[in-house]
């Protein structure tokens, strides 16, 4: 007699009908007497055992009778599909003729009540083992796995760069330090100023890594850690980079549509706002903006919401400003050429316009704010030498930056794309502590 193959519950539905193993952890038991209802997760799905106690060995039965939740084990039975019940995890379930216990285990501390989001960022490390948090980090797995095969299918090379650094990459007043044996140095606040440098070696890049702000931000949207992709091109202009990011962004929302309608139904998404994403998007500039938003605060009768989208010129946008831009339009915009003096030092200065710079972010729809922030790099020595000198920043820390200037420099630009807002988006999620695995907050680097 042939040993039953060892499946994944991915794989179910080519097993109909067939005897299986499988290996996994009781997500959860109803107890009904001579039947014992079993949901058995692995990782790749979930699915119904039935524990018939007239199909299966007595000790077995009075096994799968006491089982707790997250308890190991491995199962046999014969798989059937239940399309009749439509409380049945993706429609199959395993009719039990034999189980083994890895682990008993002890009293699990997540159970189906409420908990509150403290308890459960303090105990994350079996938070992500539940349905909502299983989905959402397979749709951040395929959003990474997206970006990178869009950027790998359009001549863009990964290039990595260095998490320590001897100067600012942002602004100073962001970064964490550290000793690097008794000298100054700094954990990456971007890879940017060092993709510039892979640029001038191999055209297109990006490099996809942990990068850190020391801000000191409770909002929504804002982690310590996080991840960023930075593409960064050659002979590109500010125009090649909007097409660029449309195109990069409506892919990857289309493929988390093709391969996560289960999990964007665990988490309740509505998925119509993600299928009106497709390129292009609206453009509009940082002037047009602000007459919008000054416009929209005038005809607002509510004082607090006037006082909220309240701007001036110059003046940064936050995150009521964002949201409003947003509402405007049914999916991601662009507002490009921003004041010079709020972004940063590298950025290339509109001809004729020297105030503006040739720079843009990406707002995502339904208030999740900047997802992308890019420009056209400064390329010419003399002017970024100014820069450099005009901000104070110590050019001895620069001087390899400042020599890409000077050996063959082009027209170039790129952008940075944060990660878990990025999520958050396509997510629908409340938060960006849902996004990563275990976050790091103003008040939190533990677990």
């Amino acid at each position: 007699m042939s040993t039953p193959p060892v499946i994944q519950i991915s794989d179910i539905a080519n097993h109909v009908g067939e005897e299986v193993t499988l290996r996994g952890w009781v997500y959860n038991r109803t107890d009904k007497g001579r039947l014992q209802f079993i949901q058995l997760r692995d990782g790749t799905g979930i699915v119904q055992c039935v524990a018939f106690k007239k199909d299966m060995d007595e000790a077995q039965f009075q096994q799968a009778a006491k089982l707790t939740q997250e308890s190991s084990i491995v199962v046999t039975g014969t798989v059937r599909q239940e399309g009749r019940a439509p409380g049945i995890p993706g429609g199959y379930e395993v009719g039990l003729s034999g189980l083994s216990v890895l682990q008993m285990a002890e009293d699990y501390p997540i159970t189906p009540k409420e908990h509150g989001t403290e308890f459960l960022m303090d105990h994350r490390h079996l938070w992500v083992r539940s349905s909502r948090q299983w989905a959402i980090l397979r749709i951040r797995a395929t959003i990474v796995r997206a970006l990178r095969e869009w950027l790998d299918n359009e001549g863009f090379l990964l290039v990595d760069t260095p998490i320590i650094t001897p100067a600012a990459g942002e602004e100073t007043t962001t970064l964490f330090s550290i000793d690097y044996f008794g000298e100054p140095a700094y954990l990456a606040q971007t890879g940017q100023l060092y993709n510039e440098a892979n640029m001038a070696a191999f055209g297109r890049v990006y490099c996809f890594g942990p990068t850190f702000r020391a801000e000191k931000s409770k909002t929504r949207r804002h982690l310590m850690e996080f991840w960023m992709l930075e593409p960064e091109a050659a002979f590109y202009t500010l125009e090649d980079l909007m097409a660029m990011e449309e195109q990069l962004i409506s892919y990857t929302v289309q493929q988390v549509l093709d391969k996560h309608r289960t999990e964007l139904a665990i988490i309740e998404r509505d998925v119509s706002r993600l299928e009106n994403v497709t390129a292009p998007f609206a453009r509009i500039s940082y002037d047009e903006a602000v007459e919008r938003l000054q416009k929209l605060a005038a005809e607002t009768e509510d004082p607090q919401q006037r006082e909220l989208l309240h701007i001036e010129w110059g003046e940064d946008f936050g995150s009521p400003h964002e949201t409003a831009l947003a509402e405007m339009f049914d999916k991601p915009v662009f507002v490009y050429h921003y004041p010079t003096a709020i972004k940063a030092f590298y950025m290339q200065p509109v001809e004729g316009r020297p105030e503006v710079c040739r720079s843009v972010d990406l707002l995502a729809p339904e208030g999740y704010g900047e997802i992308t922030g890019g420009s056209e790099r400064i390329y010419d020595p003399e002017l970024l030498e100014e820069r450099v000198s005009k901000i104070g920043l110590p050019r001895e820390a620069y001087a390899w930056y400042l020599d890409l200037r000077r050996y063959g420099s082009v027209p170039h630009a790129g952008f940075g794309l944060g990660l878990e807002r990025t999520v958050a988006w396509i997510c629908g999620l409340p938060h960006v502590r849902e996004t990563i695995p275990y976050a790091r907050m103003l008040n939190r680097k533990y677990p």
